[in-house]
C-alpha cells in the first residue's frame, strides 16, 4: 500500500489553499527512489534528526558560552524550541506541519562553535572569499558537507526555508516564514529568560511595552506572540505577527542588543573566542593534511574547506584541539 497516497489526501482535503502541499515539491538535487511510507518532507525530517551535524548542537552555544549550570539553553535546545513554537502555529494555519518541522530542525545546521562570537570570527577569515553567514552555511552543510561531503540531498522547500531563515532572507513557503518568525519568538524569550537566570538583568528591566503587550512571564509572553501571529495569518496568504505586536518585537530586540548580547559580563569571554578560531583557522591553513579526507577533497579553496572544518566543531571540541595544538604539554621520562 502507498501510505504517502493518504497523506497526500488527507493534505488536499484539510490543509489550506495557501499551505504547501508535500505533493508538489520540487523535488531534490539528485531523484531517489519514493518511500512508500513518509512523504518526502518526513524523509528529510529523518535525515536532519539522524545527521552528525544535528547531534553537535547539542553543544554548540546559544548565547551564553560554556554556562556553567544544566538549564541553559544551547543551540539544540533553541532549535527544539523554534520547532515547537512553529508546528503550533503551523497546525492553527493549517500548514504543512511537516515541511514546517524540517525547515526548524534544520535552520541553524550550519552554526559555529560559539554561537555569534565564533561567526564572526570566520566571517572576518572569510571576507575575501564572500564572507561566513550561518544560514548560507545551513544550506552548504546540508548540501555539501553532511554524511562525509555527500550531503543530504533535502528538498528544494526545505532547503530554500533553512538558507532564507535569517531576518533578511524572503523563504519561498509559508512554512518557511513562520519558521523565520518562530525563530525570533524563540530566540527573544529564551535568552531573555537566560539572561534573567543569569543575573545579567531582571524582569522588571523589561521595556513596559513588551509586558504590557506580551506579558511578565516567560509562558505567556510565548502564548502571546504565537496568538498575534495565528490571529493576524489566519486564512491569508502570509505570514505576520500585526503591525503592533512586530514593533513591539522590534523593541524587544532592540532591548536584548543593549543589554544581554553585547557588553555584559557573560559576554566578556568572546574576544578570547575570536582569536581562539582565528589561531585554529591559520593553523590548518598551513596544515591541510590535518583535516579530514572528505573535506581535503571538497573542489573549493583552501580557506573554505578550512572553513567547513571549523564550522562542524562544537564548542568543547573546538577548545580540545586548540588545547592539543596550541597548550604546551608537559613530559616524563620513562
Amino acid at each position: 500500500m502507498d501510505y504517502r497516497a493518504v497523506v497526500y489526501e488527507i493534505e488536499d482535503k484539510y490543509l489550506s489553499p495557501y499551505a504547501f502541499k508535500s505533493a508538489n515539491t520540487k523535488g531534490r538535487l539528485y531523484p531517489t527512489t519514493p518511500c512508500m511510507i513518509r512523504t518526502e518532507f518526513q524523509r528529510d525530517r529523518d535525515r536532519i534528526i539522524h545527521s552528525k551535524s544535528f547531534r553537535r548542537i547539542k553543544h554548540k552555544t546559544q548565547v551564553f558560552l560554556a554556562p556553567e549550570g544544566d538549564h541553559y539553553r544551547t543551540r539544540l535546545t533553541h532549535t527544539l524550541e523554534v520547532s515547537q513554537i512553529a508546528r503550533v502555529i503551523a497546525r492553527a494555519l493549517r500548514l504543512n506541519e511537516d515541511l514546517t518541522e524540517a525547515i526548524s530542525l534544520g535552520h541553524d545546521l550550519g552554526h559555529t562553535p560559539f554561537g555569534h562570537a565564533g561567526e564572526r570570527a570566520l566571517n572576518a577569515k572569510m571576507m575575501n572569499e564572500g564572507g561566513f553567514d550561518h544560514a548560507l552555511h545551513s544550506l552548504r552543510v546540508v548540501d555539501v558537507i553532511e554524511y562525509d561531503g555527500r550531503g543530504m540531498n533535502l528538498t528544494y522547500e526545505v532547503r530554500d526555508g533553512i538558507a532564507n531563515h535569517s531576518g533578511g532572507g524572503t523563504p519561498a513557503t509559508l512554512e518557511g516564514k513562520v519558521v523565520q518568525l518562530s525563530d525570533r519568538i524563540a530566540y527573544l524569550n529564551h535568552d531573555v529568560d537566560d539572561a534573567i537566570r543569569a543575573g545579567v538583568i531582571t524582569v522588571n528591566d523589561l521595556p513596559q511595552s513588551v509586558i504590557k503587550t506580551f506579558g511578565s512571564t516567560h509562558g505567556t509572553r510565548i502564548d502571546s506572540m504565537i496568538n498575534e501571529v495565528i490571529k493576524n495569518s489566519y486564512a491569508k496568504n502570509e505570514i505576520t505577527a500585526g503591525t503592533t505586536a512586530k514593533s513591539v518585537m522590534d523593541e524587544f530586540r532592540a532591548f536584548m542588543f543593549e543589554r544581554v548580547y553585547s557588553g555584559n559580563l557573560a559576554k566578556s569571554e568572546e574576544p578570547k573566542v575570536e582569536k581562539m578560531i582565528g589561531f585554529l583557522f591559520d593553523y590548518y591553513l598551513t596544515h591541510l593534511d590535518k583535516l579530514p579526507q572528505y573535506i581535503r577533497d571538497f573542489d573549493v579553496s583552501d580557506k573554505q574547506k578550512v572553513c567547513d572544518y571549523i564550522a562542524t566543531m562544537s564548542d568543547t571540541y573546538a577548545v580540545k584541539v586548540f588545547d592539543d595544538i596550541y597548550v604546551p604539554k608537559g613530559w616524563a621520562l620513562l
